[in-house]
């Protein structure tokens, strides 16, 4: 079939130019900045935590699973949250209760309190992700829809660099629950500051009882995109949370020195976040994807292996290519899920990868840490990646939806 030249003009002419979509998808990136931060603060602090409670390896890794079990619940209920408020709604509330959530942890006087704000957090922060999803989506066009997630995906990416740093400066001056508290008031601000300046999402999600959740159940493709969410999160979350850990208490490394590395070999993150938005809408998300998780999950594995000689470049490598794998994945689902069933699509895959990749992961490592195996658990999670990545090449994802 001959494609008329015309039609082709003006389907292209449909289409806005990214720039001129671009400032509302950057204020929900400030907003996931806050919200990502909450969560992956206590890596940074986790060395200073331990020791002010007494806590071993195994413990302090399940903080990460407690964080994680909230974000899980409140994800896959978020379907019928957004059913009855908009996304928008469901955003201001999500990141005020965050701030919350941080200061209730920094007010605990007991382990069991702490761990009832981890809960309260991790619910509160996984409201977030699918109405941001289904409100970028609704806000930019289809094919700037891998560019557009690659900008929201800076957030996680400068958190992932900013937090380690944060972490440090505030322990000059204030203790680790100061240190929280500061993080949620700034929470607070910001939601505040999207209630009234904030652009998008005034409609509602499909509820999971509605025919989308059939479709997506019935798909393939969806299951795939559900494993390797995990092992992608598992690449990021689950790796970083347990390395100041792992470099203080095993490498023999200073805590400042530690923190110093993380945060510097997380510098190129923001970005390779933007280069895996452009990789996945020119090379495809399939590629993208796979390419992420064979580069990460070898450099995973050597940060086990090497001696401590090596050890600071396979810091800067492991994290490179891991961030290119989230715009790809949130493409991906994008067009797999029926138009109104995005959000619901985001509500069931992110949480199963948080408690793999950014609960049991780190519990895992904690524990192999406490059976004076810690190296080979970040060598076990660098194999998982490695068949990931395989998986990767097996998906099917159509170019219409």
């Amino acid at each position: 079939m001959v494609v008329d030249p015309q039609t082709q003009l003006d389907r292209s002419a449909d289409v806005s130019p990214f720039r001129r979509q671009i400032q509302p998808v950057l204020f929900l990136a400030v907003i996931f900045f806050v919200n990502f931060t909450a969560r992956i603060i206590l890596a940074p602090l986790l060395p200073t935590i331990e020791a002010d409670l007494g806590i071993r390896h195994s413990m302090a890794g399940s903080f990460f699973f407690l964080i994680s079990a909230g974000y899980f619940t409140s994800l896959l209920g978020s379907g019928f949250f957004s059913v009855h408020f908009t996304h928008r709604t469901v955003i201001v509330v999500s990141v005020a209760c965050v701030g919350l959530g941080l200061l209730a942890i920094s007010l605990a006087k007991s382990i069991w309190g702490i761990r009832l704000g981890l809960l309260i957090m991790g619910a509160a922060a996984g409201l977030y992700i699918p109405s941001a999803i289904a409100t970028i989506t609704s806000l930019t066009d289809k094919d700037h829809w891998g560019k557009a997630m690659g900008v929201h995906e800076l957030a996680p990416n400068l958190a992932f660099l900013v937090a380690p740093a944060l972490a440090e400066l505030l322990l000059k001056w204030f203790t680790w629950r100061s240190a929280l508290g500061v993080l949620g008031v700034s929470a607070i601000v910001i939601s505040s500051a999207f209630a009234l300046y904030g652009r998008g999402g005034a409609f509602h999600g499909e509820a999971p009882s509605s025919g989308s959740f059939g479709v997506l159940l019935r798909t393939p493709s969806f299951w795939l995109v559900l494993w390797l969410f995990g092992l992608g999160v598992s690449s990021t979350l689950g790796v970083f949370t347990m390395l100041p850990l792992y470099l203080v208490s095993e490498r023999g490394m200073e805590q400042a020195w530690a923190n110093s590395l993380l945060a510097l070999s997380r510098a190129p993150g923001p970005v390779l976040a933007l280069a895996g938005g452009w990789a996945s809408d020119k090379l495809g998300a399939k590629l993208t994807m796979a390419l992420s998780l064979l580069i990460s999950g070898s450099a995973t594995l050597s940060l086990g292996l090497v001696p401590d000689a090596w050890l600071w470049a396979v810091l800067f490598i492991q994290p490179l290519v891991a961030v290119c794998f989230f715009p790809a994945g949130f493409a991906t689902l994008a067009r797999i899920a029926p138009a109104g069933g995005r959000n619901l699509a985001v509500s069931l895959v992110t949480p199963c990868g948080f408690v793999l990749g950014g609960g049991a992961v780190p519990t895992f490592i904690g524990m192999m840490g406490d059976a004076g195996l810690f190296s080979w658990g970040f060598v076990l999670v660098g194999l998982l990646l490695l068949l990931g990545a395989g998986l990767a090449l097996t998906l099917k994802v159509s170019n219409s939806s």
